[in-house]
């Protein structure tokens, strides 16, 4: 069709034309509608037909006849008037824009099955659903290839209206005429579905041009905001940074505070202790025993709080012997040994922070030694400038004596107070785009989902 509608409003529009005809004509009884699609193909094809009850109350829908017009339908050059080939009434149609009325089916000369069959059909009328060019494209035709006809005439060359859909309505047998009063009802009501067909196209091209011009700003603000946003990305990177940093001052103190502790190697123990029953144990494929001896022994090199921790070895390590576990038959034996492994990586996450060991750690004063622990083992998920300023302040302190404690401290400030510039600029440079996207009318920034795409963008 010339014009382009989301199918089920299209189908609901000929469902309802289709209705109306039928329970406004006695006579009538069944009504079908086909689509004509845009030139050169011009595929007809059906979209709905509906048959009235003998009560004339209740309509039945569907295509349960088998047709040439049924899905796909048939292209132009397959139904145009040709010779030896049977005339169509729907080539008549299309092609002169006019109606056809089948008032004598035993002397239809563009029936099908009478030519072919030698079988009559029903008493029906068809009639084209017009539209004027000008108002399909509101003044602006596009240069379409409208196909010939077989004499190589081009269709509707001289004609304001173009055709995108056809009716047609059978009746009770000898209830219709050429030009009787149903005829011209019928014709009245193509008008109105075309009516009624072009406002659905007129909406949803507004509705298109809304959405165009959402994508032009967001598309000039991608522009204005290329030069700046593989900067402000790199926030991102500040904040994997800082967790790093934070990572390794935990592998210090740790280090500090288990120098004389028989639980040192608690990690160590256990990930050994998981890759020889893994081994042992046999039956894994390859390529999940190295994933998860990678796994077990890159844990080795995470400082992790404990929260975090745990949810890695939970989701790394545990679910991974979850599933070798249950497709074996390990002893109970075996399996609670290796659950006690797992439960000891866990507990490896507290050490740092263990009561008992903090007691016996006399080497700075236990006020500090509590706010020293509270922000080192604090979950990270949400770090801020107040977190930070802290931190930096107490690694200031010489009773720490972390083996790179001014190292450390030096790297947060600089991390700190780059997070700080690209705070800002993110600020200003998402400001810019708001009065873009908005138009600066009135400084008010409405919660639209393109707003959120290009602040995701940034970020």
């Amino acid at each position: 069709m010339t014009i382009k509608l989301d199918k089920a409003i299209l189908e609901q529009s000929c469902k309802e034309i289709i209705e109306t005809i039928l329970f406004c004509l006695p006579n009538a009884y069944k009504g079908t509608v086909y689509r004509i699609g845009k030139p050169p193909e011009m595929v007809a094809r059906r979209i709905t037909a509906g048959i009235i009850d003998d009560e004339r109350k209740v309509i039945s829908w569907g295509l349960p006849v088998k047709s040439d017009y049924n899905p796909p339908g048939k292209p132009w050059k397959e139904y145009r008037d040709e010779p030896d080939r049977p005339l169509e009434a729907m080539a008549w149609c299309v092609e002169k824009q006019k109606s056809w009325t089948s008032e004598n089916p035993n002397n239809d000369v563009r029936s099908v099955r009478l030519q072919v069959d030698g079988v009559w059909e029903d008493f029906h009328h068809m009639e084209p659903v017009l539209i004027r060019k000008e108002d399909l494209y509101l003044g602006n035709s596009p240069n379409l290839e409208y196909p010939p006809n077989f004499k190589g005439e081009t269709l509707w060359q001289d004609s304001e209206y173009v055709v995108i859909a056809v009716i047609k309505i059978h009746f009770q047998p000898n209830t219709i005429k050429i030009g009787s009063p149903e005829t011209r009802i019928i014709k009245k009501l193509s008008r109105a579905l075309g009516t009624e067909l072009l406002s659905y196209q007129l909406r949803q091209q507004s509705v298109e041009a809304m959405r165009q011009l959402a994508e032009d700003k967001i598309n000039s603000c991608n522009i204005l905001a290329d030069s700046l946003r593989n900067v402000i990305t790199k926030s991102g990177l500040i904040f994997s940074l800082i967790k790093l940093e934070l990572g390794s001052l935990r592998e210090q103190w740790e280090g500090v505070l288990l120098e004389q502790s028989d639980q040192r190697k608690m990690k160590i123990e256990a990930v050994r202790a998981l890759n020889k029953a893994l081994r042992d144990m046999g039956g894994a494929s390859d390529e999940m025993e190295r994933d998860l001896i990678f796994m077990q022994n890159k844990f080795l090199s995470l400082f992790l709080p404990p929260e975090g921790g745990e949810n890695w070895v939970r989701m790394q390590i545990e679910e991974r012997w979850d599933g070798l576990l249950s497709g074996k038959s390990a002893n109970d034996e075996h399996v609670k040994e290796i659950r006690g492994y797992i439960d000891q990586l866990k507990r490896s996450l507290y050490l740092g922070m263990d009561p008992d060991l903090l007691a016996r750690y006399d080497k700075m004063p236990e006020s500090l030694k509590r706010e020293w622990i509270e922000l080192l083992y604090r979950n990270t998920a949400h770090l801020d400038s107040l977190f930070l300023d802290k931190l930096t302040r107490i690694l200031k302190d010489p009773s720490l004596k972390l083996p790179f404690q001014e190292k450390s401290r030096k790297c947060l400030v600089h991390l700190r107070t780059l997070a700080e510039i690209m705070g800002r600029l993110e600020d200003d440079t998402n400001e810019v785009l708001r009065q873009v996207l908005n138009g600066c009318e009135n400084g008010v920034v409405p919660n639209m989902p393109y707003n959120r795409q290009i602040r995701q963008s940034i970020l």
